[in-house]
């Protein structure tokens, strides 16, 4: 590939750090270097704790953490992560509460493919689980899938969406964080066509490009102003002999963080500084607010260049969505077809990934959908991450969520029942 570094060669370049971190850190830690008490045996010490625990990340699958959680009865019970539908390049996942009755919300969460493991979400189902059947999306990092398992667009995106709202059943609450709205907007209306029994009961799409177009972002600027051979040539890269997807074609995790911490590199490098004059004094904790964060910030998976490419192409660049126009299996999908499903939008007023406006637009294109069952909410002085795992989402919009739920849970039962 001209222009950049191979796979094998970034993969090379993350692990010698990693190696050098350990390596600073080891020497640090020697017991004969106590006898010879210098501030730079401290410093090398702390900068091999940062930079080891950092570039190790990298390459790690955070953890969900959710091993227990405290019912009504006063009793800790113990949360398994259990696989309901297992597919190549995704899986969809129950957590289930052993022991605690069964919740009459049934919801399933819509994680984004953009970089991260599903696990960003992981305050979202916690703070859902009190009061919900929670279910969420779990993709799976494109290094570790064959390329015998063919491509994965975003026409088998919506389709593997479209599958998950079969097996759970018109009885589903379905919530769509960032990158899949437009494409759970488009799997819900492909239901209303082919399988109208099988559509969810409600749709909460939580600050998505629905129409990029709607409020410019430096997100959409950089779409609008590369060309797609200039993405393929610069971003496209093929799995290394290390992973069992060698040879498949991917927009490769340490490439994407790479352009994450670019974005805000100053606030970055303060965090980093600040963290290891903290590691020196020997006031940094495992577990402490830094690490928490960048361990699932660093945590990056590999994406399918067919799915990166074509989302940036027909959801950025073409706004197939927005215009109405996206077409799935050689079928256009027609988001007016949506008629009982309500769907509701929630967005962040200091949102600078996914701007106001773009994400409502979502409700002007359920034309077929009665005004009562739309609904929309701009929540003030929030942010992108804030509006689906911060403080906004737990004090505001969660309950709002909810209330939504109930609210047309009754009427699809209603519906039902006559």
């Amino acid at each position: 590939m001209r222009y950049m570094a191979t796979y094998d060669l970034m993969e090379t370049v993350r692990n010698t750090n990693q190696w050098l971190g350990a390596t600073a850190k080891a020497i640090a830690g020697y017991p004969a270097i106590a006898a010879f008490p210098n501030p730079v045996f401290q410093w090398m010490g702390a900068w091999g704790e940062v930079t080891e625990r950092s570039f190790a990340r990298m390459v790690a699958k955070p953890d969900w953490g959710i091993h227990s959680y405290t019912c009504e009865d006063g009793r800790d019970h113990i949360v398994t992560v259990d696989t309901v539908v297992e597919k190549p390049f995704g899986d969809l996942v129950h957590f289930h509460v052993l022991g605690r009755p069964e919740k009459p919300r049934k919801v399933l969460l819509v994680a984004p493919m953009s970089g991260h493991y599903a696990t960003l979400l992981r305050s979202t189902v916690v703070s859902l689980l009190p009061d919900c059947e929670v279910y969420c999306t779990d993709w799976h990092n494109a290094r570790d899938i064959p390329v015998s398992a063919g491509k994965f667009d975003v026409e088998d995106y919506t389709l593997y969406l479209v599958d998950f709202m079969k097996q759970l059943g018109p009885d589903t609450h379905v919530i769509a964080v960032c990158q899949p709205a437009p494409l759970t907007l488009a799997a819900t209306a492909y239901l209303a066509e082919e399988d109208p029994a099988a559509q969810p009961s409600s749709l909460t799409l939580i600050g998505g490009p629905i129409d990029p177009e709607a409020a410019p972002t430096d997100v959409t600027d950089f779409g609008n102003r590369v060309t797609m051979g200039q993405l393929e040539e610069m971003m496209v890269q093929r799995v290394g002999f290390k992973y069992p997807g060698v040879g498949r074609q991917v927009y490769p995790g340490l490439l994407q963080l790479t352009s994450f911490m670019a974005m805000n590199a100053e606030t970055h490098s303060k965090a980093f500084t600040d963290q290891m004059m903290r590691a020196a004094k020997g006031e940094a904790r495992d577990n402490d607010r830094h690490n928490r964060f960048y361990d699932e910030y660093l945590a990056v998976m590999d994406m399918p260049a067919e799915f990166y490419l074509s989302t940036v192409e027909r959801i950025f660049k073409n706004c197939e969505v927005a215009k109405n126009n996206f077409v799935v299996a050689g079928k256009r999908v027609d988001i007016g077809k949506i008629t009982d499903v309500a769907v509701k939008t929630v967005e962040g007023a200091k949102d600078d990934i996914s701007a106001p406006g773009q994400c409502v637009a979502a409700l002007e294109l359920c034309t077929g959908l009665p005004d009562n069952m739309k609904a929309n909410h701009l929540e003030p002085d929030a942010g992108h991450y804030g509006i689906f795992a911060g403080k906004s989402w737990r004090n505001n919009i969660r309950p709002l969520v909810l209330e939504f739920i109930d609210a047309n849970q009754r009427t699809k039962s209603k519906a039902a029942a006559e």
